[in-house]
């Protein structure tokens, strides 16, 4: 019988029942034990530096800090850390940021127990885990121009519906400057008008609608 230690796995998901079922998954295997739950980013941020876990559980979208902020705070000031990020869809640019700020690999929320554990053992011997489907993706995002975090900002203004005056109003710039930005989105979304640039904008999961 191996006397190895156990892999110590931190869980971050805001929706407790979640958490939960990860956690009881995780105790009935005997190489893995769940050391603590965060209920948001900045929680899992802190629970890191307590706990020092061999591998992060992490939520993409959390309350407080979401997932990618969390694992630039982590890895910050722990570069060794080995996060796999849990997300419910495949967006393009979640997964992109995640992986950009540090993780090692993701896991669909709905994904088998065995294909979570197994990634849980390979991140920690390691490994990087990402699909070839999800290597092309990333691939094809990474040609696309950058935008800017105030692009980003007048763009999920746009995915709400709202009017440049509104924009301006709410971020506290010019309309003149509302107008500008929205142009160099079109063109780094490679796209003709405002509702092709939400289209995009949801597919790539640049914004939500909620």
């Amino acid at each position: 019988m191996s006397d190895a230690k156990p892999i110590r796995v931190l869980i971050a998901d805001d929706h407790p029942v979640v958490r939960a079922g990860l956690a009881l998954m995780l105790k009935y295997e005997v190489d893995m034990e769940p050391v603590a739950q965060a209920a948001n980013g900045r929680e899992a941020v802190e629970m890191y530096a307590e706990c020092r876990p061999d591998v992060v559980l992490m939520d993409l979208r959390m309350p407080e800090m979401d997932g990618v902020e969390a694992i630039e705070a982590i890895r910050s000031r722990h570069p060794q850390a080995r996060i796999i990020l849990l997300t419910t869809y495949e967006t393009d640019e979640g997964i992109f940021r995640a992986l950009r700020a540090g993780a090692r690999a993701y896991l669909v929320k709905d994904a088998p127990c065995e294909e979570i554990l197994d990634t849980v053992r390979a991140v920690h011997a390691g490994e990087r885990r990402i699909t070839a489907t999800v290597g092309v993706k990333l691939a094809e995002r990474a040609e696309y121009p950058e935008l800017t975090e105030r692009e980003l900002d007048v763009l999920r203004a746009l995915v709400k519906g709202k009017t440049n005056a509104e924009i301006s109003a709410e971020l506290f710039i010019a309309e003149g400057t509302v107008k500008f930005h929205v142009n160099h989105i079109l063109a780094k979304l490679d796209v003709a008008d405002r509702t092709h640039a939400v289209i995009v904008a949801l597919r790539r999961g640049l914004a939500t609608l909620d």
